[in-house]
């Protein structure tokens, strides 16, 4: 699979990549709208930073305990189930007079939900698509996000400055039910990717076999410390600069929009390897400038040249997949997000109480600084390891543990 033209002639990407463009519209509108109103209630950098991000922090309890039914659940049932329950959530979060705490609660039981999401629909993807065909694929998508968030957070902004923040939630609750109805309606029914049924047991059974391989333990940790620190960075811009946050919001969609075209499209199969630590440091590097604190026509660019970093998740992904079993794609790549989700909401924690403290320049200096260390000290590590090794230990010891392939439908 070679061309973009080639996605879109395979039979349900069109519908899936619709539906999550739904999705991605209705969670920036919705962050933005949320974000802002608790702002306005609590003038609190954290408690602003949480409301947005905070949903993140709950991804490690769906981790251990739901992601063995993302192989396990039929997926077009369970994806439509997960697009409505957001519409209901977010419908509950513009009641007018809703406290604060109340809030957080209906956001915890949104992130809950999330952790089993992200599983369902890219382990939907690996059967979509050949498996030389997900990183293209997986760009696109990524693409899409950027470009989502970039109209996303441009019209919840206008909504919010003519409207209100409630109103622009009712508006994400609609684009999250036309995502469920495109769901059940553009997408074929399939059976499950593995058999047995789902559990808690189950879940941890499958989360030590993932990581009881070093390569795949190594890509994890790049896929979740280096960019949720950053992301911690972008968890400020309402504190940082309240009026004109969705800029910088556009601004960082922009920038990785980017950096996944580049990665997805231009960087040779041989190159990109070599540019996943290199991206790392890009994405947060420019990030030391905040501590001076610039203006904002500044800081949109900063942002939007950092953001091209975030082309190493692809990169960090595509092996990813190679080290991992096909039947147990959902699974692994539901890991991935709910370990990068996690870690998010903690740096936006981190980075909001630092806020608090100190000043939100200061706070996002801070995170770049710890992102670029834990890059530089995992680059270093992977530098130290001859390339390929540990790949068909983690593989004989998959089949050990009862991880047997099966075959899958081809498109």
């Amino acid at each position: 699979m070679r061309s973009y033209s080639d996605l879109f002639r395979t039979r349900e990407f069109t519908p899936l990549f619709l539906s999550s463009s739904l999705q991605i519209a209705a969670s920036t509108v919705s962050g933005l709208a949320l974000g802002t109103l608790v702002y306005r209630a609590t003038d609190s950098p954290l408690l602003s930073a949480l409301s947005m991000f905070g949903s993140s922090l709950v991804q490690v309890v769906g981790a251990a305990t739901l992601l063995s039914a993302a192989d396990r659940l039929p997926p077009r049932a369970t994806m439509a189930g997960i697009a409505s329950v957001f519409a209901v959530g977010t419908a509950v979060l513009a009641t007018p007079g809703l406290p604060v705490p109340a809030m957080f609660a209906v956001i915890l039981v949104l992130g809950l939900t999330a952790s089993l999401g992200s599983g369902v629909r890219w382990g939907l993807l690996t059967e979509i698509l050949s498996k030389d065909g997900y990183l293209l694929g997986r760009s696109v998508f990524n693409m899409m996000s950027g470009l989502m968030q970039i109209l996303g957070y441009a019209t919840g902004g206008l909504l919010v400055a003519l409207l209100s923040p409630r109103v622009t939630l009712l508006v994400a609750a609609a684009l999250y039910l036309a995502a469920a109805a495109g769901i059940r309606l553009g997408l074929a029914p399939r059976a499950p990717r593995a058999v047995g049924r789902p559990s808690i047991a189950r879940t941890w059974r499958t989360n030590a076999l993932l990581w009881s391989s070093a390569p795949r333990r190594t890509t994890y940790v790049l896929l979740w410390i280096p960019n949720g620190l950053v992301v911690g960075c972008e968890s400020l811009f309402v504190s940082y600069a309240p009026d004109r946050a969705g800029w910088l919001f556009a601004a960082a969609a922009f920038g990785m929009f980017a950096g996944d075209v580049t990665t997805g499209r231009f960087l040779p199969p041989q190159v990109r390897p070599r540019l996943g630590i290199p991206f790392l440091l890009l994405l947060a590097g420019p990030y030391l400038v905040f501590v001076l604190r610039p203006g904002v026509a500044v800081a949109v660019a900063v942002v939007a040249l950092a953001s091209v970093g975030f082309g190493a998740s692809l990169i960090q992904q595509e092996r990813l997949m190679a080290l991992t079993p096909d039947e147990l794609s959902g699974h692994a790549l539901g890991l991935h997000s709910s370990g990068m989700l996690t870690m998010q909401g903690v740096s936006a924690a981190l980075a909001g109480s630092m806020a608090q403290l100190t000043s939100p320049g200061t706070a996002m200096t801070v995170m770049a600084v710890a992102s670029l260390a834990v890059t530089v000290a995992l680059g270093v590590r992977t530098s130290r390891l001859r390339p390929g090794r540990g790949e068909g230990v983690s593989r004989r010891h998959d089949r050990a543990e009862g991880v047997t392939p099966r075959r899958r439908p081809t498109t």
